[in-house]
């Protein structure tokens, strides 16, 4: 793969993983918005999955979904997982053998050169210790000052967006005065879009992980870099899968 120029195409893939189809368009939107002039932006939703992700028995049943459309998409240079728990992530890497972003380390990683440390405000409580495992897996664990669960549901966030806003802005400042951080991480793709209204609330920066992959997966492609197709993320073996699971086989 070699380096695009500037005024050459890139093809994103943006993957929403639950299958409610308004939040892939607010998701859509945003990667739209931030990306370059010469990248073009589709935005996917499962055939199959949850409604929501916010549960290990969701993040788990959301992941064929996710690997359907990377297995089909054959067309994409590179593709962002759009939910905070970036479900089968390491599963879509070596499916896709091209670059896979998914939004939770993208934005950790993206606030983490921000300043000395970052605070999560995240959606349903149950996913704070999700959350944490996921500093951990991505080396971020000290620069990671706290994370905090608003508890509105994923799939109420857009319902009355005016008191959507007014809780979120309420949590980060929270975060901040209890964490002592100096940026925000929001957790949940359906939060896309208010990093910039709250930033200048909060007076810090507010990081989206929608955002923050869209750009970093644009940046990967243009640089021409693939990941490792070796080791671990080589191409799952071939093997016969059955029942549901059965288009799911690769032959040798």
């Amino acid at each position: 793969m070699t380096a695009v120029g500037a005024n050459d195409t890139v093809r994103l893939t943006v993957i929403n993983p639950n299958t409610t189809v308004a939040m892939t368009s607010l998701i859509e939107a945003e990667a739209r918005r931030v990306a370059g002039p010469g990248t073009v932006v589709t935005g996917r939703t499962p055939a199959m999955g949850p409604a929501s992700i916010e549960s290990h028995y969701d993040e788990a049943l959301s992941v064929p979904g996710v690997l359907e459309i990377i297995r089909e998409d054959t067309q994409a240079d590179a593709f962002v997982l759009a939910c905070f728990g970036d479900p089968g992530l390491d599963a879509a890497r070596e499916a896709a053998s091209r670059p896979v972003i998914g939004i939770a380390e993208a934005a950790m990683k993206t606030a983490s050169l921000l300043g000395r440390s970052f605070s999560v405000v995240t959606t349903m409580n149950r996913t704070v210790g999700r959350a944490w495992d996921l500093t951990r897996t991505y080396g971020l664990e000290r620069q990671c000052a706290g994370v905090h669960a608003c508890d509105i549901p994923v799939l109420e966030l857009e319902e009355d967006q005016d008191h959507t806003y007014a809780v979120i802005l309420a949590f980060a400042k929270t975060a901040l005065a209890q964490d002592g951080s100096d940026a925000i991480v929001l957790g949940c793709a359906g939060m896309a879009g208010l990093p910039e209204l709250l930033t200048q609330q909060l007076g810090v920066p507010v990081v989206d992980g929608v955002a923050a992959g869209t750009l970093l997966a644009e940046s990967l492609v243009r640089q021409g870099l693939r990941p490792a197709t070796h080791g671990e993320l080589a191409p799952p073996p071939p093997k016969a899968f059955t029942g549901a699971l059965s288009a799911f086989g690769r032959q040798g």
